[in-house]
């Protein structure tokens, strides 16, 4: 539970994350220790992740997209040329990019794919090599790895001074991590070659997402590293640049119930990929913990659906021409 008024809250630097101490100030000098809340690992993100992917239709809602949008937008890009550059940032594991490669590859029979792709996790670009080496219809795609975040790889290419254009720019469902928002998108924006396109996919402003960071975003703790940034915040910042963009919307959802069965592991791998903490119910003060179990199950955020909670994952894909 929250420290009481008259309890004194001391914090102090305890490797990369805050330890809190609770102290009763009178007579009785007995400490109270609460678990440390942390950030999660790279690898405990993964771990995470998984769990989300598991039991939420966000790869269906990208398959639907890819299905109805993507032949169209893939139609249009290359300009009759012999060779069609992508670069996909942050990339993952690669099993959306590789989908998006092959409409492009059907859109473009002979075509030379030359594909790029910057992902700083090394466990998600160790899967990404696995899987393409175990694709036997990519032999006219080459691949190169940047382990880089796009920041890194943006100031790499300022560094080097040669500027390479695209003719395809996705960024999926990675701007939560980026420090700089507007700025990224401007600089991937520059990477553009003529009658390019970059496809940007956020969470919408319809999903559970956008009403959990703006109503009830106390709580959610500070350990969660990423920006609360939805759909309109994306359009905002193109506006901004003058850009010419389409959106549309895909519904998706996710099961959460096992967030709230006491001890239950996937639960448990659940919340921390939805506050970005490592055993966030392990760790976050018991308040803290009932106050966001509460907040998922209101309307805004969730439905029920045979005794289930399905959580509004909904996605907007944001396509933006050169």
């Amino acid at each position: 539970m929250d420290p009481t008024p008259e309890m004194k809250r001391n914090r102090f630097p305890s490797m990369n994350f805050e330890a809190e101490i609770l102290t009763a100030p009178h007579d009785n000098s007995e400490l109270y220790v609460i678990p440390s809340m942390r950030s999660l690992t790279a690898e405990e993100y993964v771990e995470a992740f998984k769990s989300f992917l598991d039991h939420s239709t966000e790869h269906q809602c990208m398959d639907e997209f890819n299905k109805e949008k993507m032949p169209n937008i893939m139609a249009s890009l290359g300009n009759g040329k012999s060779t069609i550059n992508v670069l996909g940032v942050g990339s993952g594991t690669g099993e959306q990019d590789l989908k998006m490669i092959r409409i492009l590859q059907a859109a473009h029979p002979g075509v030379l794919i030359d594909n790029e792709i910057v992902e700083p996790n090394p466990q998600h670009v160790a899967a990404y090599k696995e899987l393409v080496n175990q694709a036997p219809d990519l032999q006219n795609v080459s691949f190169i790895w940047h382990q880089l975040t796009s920041s890194e790889y943006e100031q790499q290419v300022k560094e080097k001074g040669t500027h390479k254009k695209f003719d395809f720019i996705h960024m999926i469902q990675m701007l939560y991590r980026v420090e700089d928002i507007p700025n990224t998108i401007k600089f991937f924006h520059s990477c553009l070659d003529h009658h390019g396109k970059l496809l940007i996919i956020i969470l919408s402003d319809s999903s559970g997402w956008a009403s959990l960071w703006k109503k009830y975003g106390h709580c959610l703790p500070s350990t969660d590293s990423g920006h609360y940034i939805t759909s309109n915040g994306i359009t905002d910042v193109l506006k901004r640049l003058g850009v010419e963009y389409h959106v549309y919307e895909f519904p998706s959802c996710w099961d959460i119930t096992e967030c709230f069965i006491e001890g239950d592991p996937v639960g448990g791998l659940m919340m921390d990929f939805l506050t970005g903490t490592k055993n966030f119910l392990g760790t976050a003060p018991p308040g803290l913990r009932q106050r966001l179990q509460e907040a998922l199950c209101q309307p805004e955020c969730s439905s029920k659906k045979d005794g289930r909670i399905i959580f509004s994952n909904n996605l907007s894909m944001i396509v933006v021409e050169s």
